[in-house]
């Protein structure tokens, strides 16, 4: 166990992977997508991190069916990795006469950026293919023709990248495919660990609900801890997640605190 431990607390150095998916909800889900990652885009903003898309899906609202994003710098992964789950929003949509509420999903999955020595991906183990970009009407999908796609296929992982030039596609591309080949492993062996699993908070459990945005309330509640935070505007905007980020941190630094004395006593 000590040595997975020295494995996560590695991985918490790393910059990481963010993937944002419009979950139940249509078009209101995708724009809470997009609320979601301009959230972790300021949040990077504020501590100085570098945030690069490597694709998107819009819907004709600017909302996001699906972005995925690089966030690189110091610890990136020790203060997103509580993010992953499933977010839920409570709120009047724009497009709503009625003045109903209505409640939609995201889910959000973060993976730790994996280094070349983490991950031996052959030549002949990958098929890249380019192709012509093309999507519902997003900026971002109709300025290039030069998307790539790189299946790896022992394991079937696809990854699509059509951001830029087909070179950084490309570089980009395989950054996420070595995340994702990467985090599966990691989910192997620490399935083999699963005791220990069990105390880590935001371990990735995707069916999870973790968190939710009440906007007529202002409030954000973090289900994990049970926490309610009635700053909604500053939390959504990225200038106070760290309140958050913060508690859920102390939080999981109690739980193995406690799961080590425990230990220590049996």
């Amino acid at each position: 166990s000590r040595g997975l431990g020295d494995v996560y607390k590695r991985q918490d150095e790393r910059s990481a992977i963010v993937e944002i998916r419009a979950g139940t909800g249509g078009d209101e889900a995708a724009l809470f997508a997009a609320d979601l990652f301009r959230m972790y885009q300021r949040y990077a903003d504020l501590r100085g991190w570098k945030t690069e898309i490597i694709s998107a899906s819009e819907n004709d609202l600017g909302g996001y069916k699906e972005i995925v994003a690089s966030f690189t710098g110091e610890g990136v992964f020790a203060r997103l990795k509580y993010e992953s789950g499933v977010h839920r929003v409570q709120r009047v949509p724009e497009t709503e006469a009625g003045g109903r509420i209505h409640t939609s999903a995201a889910t959000v999955a973060v993976l730790p950026e994996a280094e070349d020595v983490d991950v031996d991906i052959r030549s002949e183990d990958i098929r890249i293919d380019t192709m012509r970009a093309s999507g519902a009407g997003g900026q971002h999908v109709n300025r290039t023709d030069s998307a790539v796609r790189i299946v790896h296929i022992p394991t079937g992982i696809t990854v699509v990248s059509a951001e830029k030039s087909q070179h950084q596609n490309r570089r980009l591309a395989m950054k996420v495919l070595r995340s994702r080949i990467y985090e599966q492993e990691m989910e192997r062996r620490s399935d083999e660990r699963a005791e220990a699993r069990k105390s880590q908070v935001g371990s990735g459990d995707r069916s999870q609900r973790i968190r939710t945005y009440n906007f007529p309330q202002g409030r954000v509640s973090d289900h994990r801890i049970n926490l309610t935070l009635h700053k909604l505007p500053e939390i959504i905007s990225g200038d106070g997640l760290d309140e958050m980020v913060e508690a859920l941190i102390s939080h999981h630094q109690a739980e193995q605190l406690a799961a080590f004395e425990n230990d220590t006593t049996t």
